[in-house]
């Protein structure tokens, strides 16, 4: 019954049989036939369906958690006693600077302990990582802090605490952060974003008008726009900016300095397994080498 538990919290997550078999692999006849088959055994029916739709009903609604604790248990059944003798995947998800600045020494540091593991790179934004890990289809994420409540099977640890900093072209001139971002074009960090959102009240606290401008995401793009004279930014520290010749002026916020968090976002239930519990290791003993905060 594995695989029919498997195929029902897709549905329960996607919310509708076709989209679960794209997401799984499966046609949508062979989709139902095993829902059939898991309603059968239970002497249950556990969706509603309406057009394409399906919809958890009361008996759904109780199962869903159940049949993720079983699966989650099964998974710790096939673990073995030794992280040498892990075979096995271990997705990760991180966010752009995290790949290019984190992430490949804790890699280097998880591969010279548990050699069998497979690391597979999931990168992504904040909001569609925290959902993967929600949904299982990734085991953790490196990523920014959700300006909300975590869902209750997540748990959030801190990895990293990034000022923010205002950049300007090198030839502006003026030392005062608020004028400047007053006087000059605004690049935008993406307000859809959980940096963004931050960047967003920030201007909101302070009461300043900006004058509109471009708006991404990529936190290096954003630094090339200002380097090439197209206004002035707030990004946190943090991109391959840092490690080059600098193209930009830092001007610090100083009393006003806000920051982006970086977290290590896991499942609960998760957090026991011996390959994850490495990997949080390996970044905590990387921060230490850093000299910065680490995990609780």
């Amino acid at each position: 019954m594995i695989r029919e538990l498997k195929t029902f919290l897709a549905i329960a997550r996607c919310g509708s049989f076709a989209a679960a078999g794209h997401r799984i692999g499966l046609t949508q006849s062979a989709v139902s036939a095993q829902i059939k088959n898991l309603e059968e055994a239970l002497g249950l029916r556990l969706f509603d369906r309406t057009g394409r739709s399906a919809y958890l009903n009361a008996a759904g609604l109780r199962a869903l958690p159940l049949a993720e604790q079983i699966l989650e248990t099964f998974s710790l059944m096939g673990q073995p006693e030794s992280l040498e003798d892990y075979r096995g995947e271990l997705r990760i998800g991180a966010i752009g600077t995290v790949q290019t600045g984190l992430l490949p020494r804790v890699l280097l540091r998880l591969l010279k302990q548990a050699p069998g593991v497979a690391p597979k790179l999931v990168p992504g934004v904040s909001l569609n990582l925290l959902s993967q890990v929600d949904a299982g289809e990734i085991d953790l994420a490196i990523m920014i802090r959700p300006p909300f409540a975590l869902p209750k099977e997540l748990h959030a640890e801190l990895v990293q605490r990034e000022p923010f900093v205002l950049i300007t072209p090198l030839d502006v001139a003026g030392d005062d952060p608020l004028q400047l971002l007053i006087e000059q074009p605004f690049v935008r960090y993406d307000r859809s974003s959980f940096g963004g959102r931050q960047v967003s009240q920030f201007l909101r606290k302070h009461h300043l008008d900006v004058r509109p401008g471009l708006e991404l995401d990529e936190l290096d793009a954003i630094v090339k726009m200002v380097a090439c004279g197209l206004g002035v930014a707030l990004v946190p520290e943090a991109g391959l900016w840092l490690e080059s010749t600098p193209t930009v002026r830092v001007l610090r916020l100083g009393g006003a300095t806000f920051y982006r968090e970086l977290v290590l976002i896991s499942r609960h239930s998760a957090r026991q397994l011996p390959v994850q519990q490495l990997f949080h290791r390996c970044v905590r003993e990387v921060l230490a080498e850093q000299g910065g905060p680490t995990p609780d």
